[in-house]
């Protein structure tokens, strides 16, 4: 890795982040709240101020476009460690405890939903926008919109962008990544100003319907209200927040691709999209028979909130429109299985994701073919194109080492916490960027405040993997990441 290309990108993003963190003064300005502008004004100052001292005056963009898959890791693993760094200083002076407030910050860039927090009345408006803000800006992915913002990202931006935002290279929108990325923000902000005027048309209050539009576009879940959906109690807000969340459970460039491009047949013509339609189907189905059979809800009630809850799920938004934990077993066992599989690749949801499930189901199937033909042919093939041996091989290891991050996570908070709900449950639903699980403490209703401080990094460190995809996570096992070039000049490197 060369140090150079490194810190030389890392002072644009700094820059931009600088000015990201300024936008909550929007809303503190709008409330008269001014006292609650000086975290961001503060932070902003110390983003600027860390950039000019790692800037060098030599560098140029010729610099970025010269950096290689490895060091573009290492940009996207810095890059969201240190916006989840500042996005932690706002919280702090709100009067949250360093831990908490990291975790706090970590769960919102990455969109993850878990919250620390239990007694709302306490904390300011700006902060809630801020809790929402950043798992808006989280969810299409921090360098995806650098890519589109800063033109020295133009060249480069290709290689960072399938660090951060995995599944997309067979989807080429436009022949330059810049386009791509603007492409898919078009769709994203289209989302998101789409639902915030319904929501407004509905009589949501304006405050409420522009935090949970961001939260609900970004797959994020932060609520302004602790109660989530629970405390407006209407019906249309419900239906209109869930069926935003299909919307960002499925790869935004098919989105473009059926929508702008008005190729609405593409849809189902994608093995991942019809997967993902008839899983959102068979649960709603499932849940909405249990919950109706065992007399929880009467039959509309029951899939309103069935599809309700099966989409924050999928989604990994971490919505809740009904304490879900109260349950019965049946309806709460699909619940979690969902857990395990996230929407789609190229979506703002977390987990697995389908596609990647796809293959791997081909693959056995593929295998147990093998047992009975030994000599045969059988080409995994996906939207009827054969995929390279290597990329089924990653797609294979990604699943074995992320299902292990999570037995492993799991086991070390039911020792610490002593409570194998508690355990099983965060540790899925902070890897999978979900939210909430299952249980008293960790549940729908319940918060991670109590967790042990130990506890309480584990999910830490699993949100960011989780949002990361692994991917850039994996590479730091591999010595050759580590094999910085010695630079005794910087202003010689070129």
């Amino acid at each position: 890795m060369n140090l150079f290309y490194i810190f030389s990108t890392l002072s644009i993003i700094l820059r931009f982040i600088s000015i990201i963190i300024l936008i909550p003064c929007v809303c503190a300005l709008a409330y008269k709240d001014y006292s609650s502008m000086i975290p961001f004004i503060g932070t902003s100052i110390i983003s600027l101020g860390i950039s000019f001292l790692i800037r060098n005056k030599d560098s140029s963009s010729d610099d970025i476009n010269n950096i290689n898959k490895s060091e573009a890791f290492c940009i996207v693993i810095l890059s969201w460690v240190l916006m989840c760094l500042f996005g932690t200083i706002p919280f702090l002076y709100f009067g949250l405890n360093p831990i908490d407030a990291l975790f706090e910050s970590v769960s919102g860039i990455t969109t993850t939903g878990a919250t620390i927090l239990s007694d709302f009345s306490l904390y300011p408006k700006v902060m809630f926008f801020w809790r929402s803000f950043s798992q808006w800006i989280g969810g299409m992915g921090i360098l995806v919109l650098f890519t589109v913002v800063l033109p020295q990202f133009s060249i480069a931006g290709r290689q960072m962008f399938f660090a951060e935002f995995s599944g997309l290279k067979d989807n080429k929108l436009a022949p330059r990544i810049r386009q791509t990325a603007a492409m898919l923000w078009s769709i994203y902000f289209t989302l998101t100003l789409l639902e915030i005027i319904i929501l407004i048309y509905l009589k949501m209050p304006v405050f409420d319907a522009i935090c949970t539009s961001f939260s609900t576009i970004s797959g994020g879940g932060f609520s302004p209200k602790s109660e989530s959906l629970i405390a407006y109690g209407q019906t249309k807000f419900v239906w209109t927040v869930a069926i935003f969340m299909f919307f960002a459970g499925f790869n935004f460039a098919l989105q473009y691709k059926a929508f702008v491009k008005r190729k609405i047949t593409s849809l189902f013509k994608d093995d991942e999209f019809r997967l993902y339609f008839i899983i959102v189907l068979s649960f709603t189905i499932l849940i909405a028979v249990t919950l109706t059979t065992h007399n929880i809800y009467d039959f509309a009630k029951s899939i309103r909130e069935a599809f309700f809850q099966v989409m924050t799920i999928i989604s990994t938004s971490g919505f809740a429109s009904v304490d879900y934990a109260q349950w019965n077993l049946r309806a709460k066992l699909f619940l979690f299985i969902l857990m395990f599989t996230g929407a789609s690749i190229g979506s703002a949801s977390g987990g697995v994701k389908l596609l990647r499930l796809v293959m791997i189901f081909k693959y056995l199937k593929r295998q147990i073919a093998k047992i009975h033909h030994p000599n045969g042919v059988y080409p995994i093939k996906i939207n009827k194109i054969i995929i390279n041996e290597d990329i089924v091989r990653q797609m294979m290891a990604f699943v074995i080492f992320y299902y292990g991050i999570f037995v492993i996570t799991a086991v070390l908070i039911i020792f610490i916490e002593q409570d194998a709900i508690t355990g099983v449950s965060s540790a899925i639903a902070t890897l999978g960027n979900i939210g909430p699980g299952f249980g008293d403490v960790v549940g729908p209703m319940g918060n991670y405040s109590s967790l042990h401080i130990s506890s309480k990094i584990i999910c830490i460190f699993n949100m960011l993997i989780g949002r990361l995809e692994l991917i850039p996570f994996l590479a730091l096992l591999h010595p050759d990441f580590w094999n910085i070039r010695e630079i005794k000049n910087l202003h010689n490197v070129k």
